[in-house]
């Protein structure tokens, strides 16, 4: 059996197992993901010769096997063969539901939080990772807490006592070995495997896993190129399918794309999760396959819309969120939202979402922002900012009329953060209102701001 001690010493110190304890428990890591009409799911991760029960309302179960021990053959990458490996998963990985109703839910010894019909203090990060990427010569100091803070993002947000965290995706950035000589990122694990996956996101995220319920919504750094092989098998609430895997080239047709679904916030209110991770700034137009399947996906995301009068949305990739870039002779260029979901979602509704969206929630641009739009666009937050590399190219503390962040976009008001990490906090005011707070690494409030309707406003335009 594989010895998983070194990746999980910082977990027990969080989670206070004692190394002294004559009858250790297993190392191990658990969370709980929410999914389709808000069902809840215990996992478990675990090098074992079989799953653990799980012990609901004092009463103990066995746990389901969800994806066994395993080395996955080398598939297609981004990068070189040289530069990638087969996928290694020297570990379970387990499940359990727990039904509507539960008290109490524990596994080895440990509790698991449970989801509340109302959440009313919700946490939202996204883009987490420790970048390690040879095509564009990017290695973050993964070894340094200042320059890869997200166990400092994850113990902060902990602190806050959320009832629910949401994630915009882009969990996994260490993707190829870290240059001989480099001491920011020697030693690290990469590619698609589990020991990279834990040093990404597991370890590093261990506090806040106690400390509620998530929900995962899938990145770009999760498609079937890149980490989609560990997206399906630890984060989506779904059942895993055979060929919705990642496991093959020839099924990514089926495995980059997934249904989106609904989660209840109560006070007739849904969080519409959307699974963008195969889409492409370069835009998509007919006849492209991802072009027909995030028509469908709208489709969806419309009847889904419809069962409630208010919805939050949440998407990787921001439609109404404003990006940047400096050109070689030193010029900024401002860059609209995604292209390749504008054309799809586009091609069906010109104002991209369905009336009853109030704001959306993403990331993949490594920064915080606010949009709200005076074209009867919903509001854009963006809070991809919690770990992964910033983005640290400046942006105007108000926006030209153009470029608009989509077609016919007006912007109302606009705030941002640029070059900072942390995290942002929903907190309900209200049936239609939440209050938004941008928190730094020490858990200091930035910024505040007020979501009513699909409006938003906040305090500063500039976060220095």
């Amino acid at each position: 059996m594989i010895s998983l001690l070194k990746h999980w010493t910082p977990l027990l110190l969080l989670t206070g197992c004692a190394a002294t304890n004559p009858s250790p428990s297993p190392d191990f890591t658990s969370y709980v993901v929410l999914g389709e009409a808000g069902a809840a799911v215990a996992r478990v991760l675990i090098d074992a010769p079989a799953c653990p029960a799980i012990e609901l309302n004092q009463r103990s179960q066995p746990m389901t096997l969800r994806a066994p021990a395993e080395t996955i053959p080398l598939r297609s990458t981004p990068s070189a063969p040289a530069d990638s490996k087969p996928a290694e998963f020297p570990l379970l990985t387990c499940e359990a539901a727990l039904p509507a109703g539960t008290t109490s839910a524990r596994v080895l010894g440990r509790t698991l939080p449970l989801p509340k019909a109302e959440p009313r203090r919700i946490v939202v990060i996204g883009d987490t990772g420790c970048r390690l990427q040879k095509s564009s010569n990017s290695y973050q100091a993964c070894n340094d807490i200042a320059q890869y803070p997200f166990a400092t993002v994850a113990a902060q947000a902990a602190a806050w006592k959320p009832d629910l965290v949401i994630h915009v995706g882009d969990y996994h950035y260490r993707e190829n070995p870290c240059p001989e000589g480099n001491a920011g990122c020697a030693g690290s694990p990469w590619g698609y495997g589990w020991d990279a996956w834990d040093d990404d996101f597991f370890a590093p995220g261990a506090r806040l896993f106690d400390a509620a319920p998530w929900i995962m919504a899938r990145g770009n750094h999760e498609n079937c190129l890149r980490g989609g092989q560990g997206y399906w098998r630890f984060l989506d609430p779904r059942p895993l399918l055979k060929g919705r895997d990642c496991n093959a080239a020839a099924d990514d047709d089926i495995g980059n794309y997934s249904d989106p679904y609904a989660v209840p916030l109560g006070q007739s209110t849904q969080l519409l999760v959307l699974d963008t991770a195969n889409t492409t700034w370069k835009g998509l137009k007919p006849g492209d396959t991802g072009y027909a399947k995030y028509q469908d996906l709208y489709r969806k995301l419309d009847a889904l819309a419809q069962q409630a009068p208010r919805n939050l949305g949440v998407s990787h990739h921001p439609l109404l969120g404003i990006g940047a870039e400096r050109k070689a002779d030193g010029r900024i260029v401002l860059l609209p939202g995604d292209a390749g979901l504008q054309a799809s979602f586009g091609s069906l509704n010109p104002q991209l979402f369905p009336p009853a969206i109030q704001a959306m929630l993403s990331g993949h641009i490594h920064l915080w922002q606010q949009l709200s739009f005076a074209s009867g666009h919903p509001s854009q937050f963006v809070a991809g900012f919690a770990g992964t590399s910033e983005d640290i190219v400046p942006l105007p503390a108000a926006l030209p009329p153009s470029p608009p962040p989509a077609p016919g976009a007006v912007v109302e008001h606009f705030s941002s953060w640029v070059d900072g990490f942390g995290f942002m906090t929903m907190e309900r005011l209200d049936a239609d209102r939440w209050r938004i707070e941008v928190h730094d690494l020490q858990g200091k409030i930035r910024n505040r701001c007020e979501l009513a309707g699909r409006r938003s406003v906040c305090d500063v335009a500039q976060v220095n």
